[in-house]
Formats: C-alpha cells, sequence, structure tokens
C-alpha cells in the first residue's frame, strides 16, 4: 500500500429491477473512469436489496493521493461526480462523498463477482 492512501465512498438508491441495468451503466462510465484515472489503485461496487423494490448502491474507491481524486472527480473532489445518464436510474443523488485516510489493512484482491452473494 501507498505511504498515504485514501478511501472515497459514495452511496445512493436504485429501483431493485433496474439492479442489471445500472451495473451495465457504471461498468461503461464510472468504473471507466476509475480505471483510467492515474493514481486509482482499485474499486468496488456493492448492492443490497433494501426488501421494499429499492436497491442501495455503494461505491468505494481506493487513491494514492487527493491529488488523483481531484483528478477523477475535480478540483471540489468532496462533491460527488455525476454522468448525464444517472438522473434515469438514482433515486438519490447525495452532494457529497466521504474521503477517509486508510491506516491499516490491505487492498481487497481483484476477482471477478459471482453475483451469488446472499442466494441459495
Amino acid at each position: 500500500m501507498p505511504e498515504t492512501t485514501i478511501l472515497r465512498r459514495w452511496a445512493s438508491r436504485i429501483r431493485t429491477e433496474n439492479r442489471a441495468a445500472y451495473t451495465d451503466y457504471v461498468r461503461r462510465t464510472g468504473a471507466a473512469d476509475y480505471g483510467a484515472t492515474e493514481g486509482n489503485l482499485g474499486f468496488q461496487m456493492l448492492l443490497r436489496d433494501l426488501g421494499d423494490g429499492t436497491t442501495e448502491v455503494v461505491t468505494l474507491s481506493w487513491w494514492t493521493s487527493i491529488g488523483a481524486i481531484e483528478a477523477f472527480a475535480g478540483e471540489r473532489c468532496e462533491l460527488a461526480r455525476y454522468y448525464p445518464e444517472d438522473d434515469r436510474f438514482l433515486l438519490e443523488k447525495p452532494e457529497a462523498v466521504e474521503h477517509s485516510e486508510v491506516v491499516m489493512g490491505g487492498l481487497p484482491r481483484s476477482q471477478e463477482p459471482t453475483g451469488t452473494c446472499c442466494r441459495s
């Protein structure tokens, strides 16, 4: 892990019926931009069915510096970065994201998601 690692966290909700389409959309937009930005150490997208027809979406990304985050999100990197079609999916668009300094632990190992968590 670099000397300083910063975790960027964003969360929102989508309609559960849009889960597959939204995942594909993020793969083409945010995920592609994370990977193309120097200083990005990795990212994950988490989905949690809330049982009311909505799904919580959380993105976590790891960065080498605030400067690297600014290269991805802009000078006001504490603000969420949105894409033109986000309104099609997101039920809410929080203005801010959270940044935390990672002081202990390792980054997750890269694995292709199975999509089978919590299903029997």
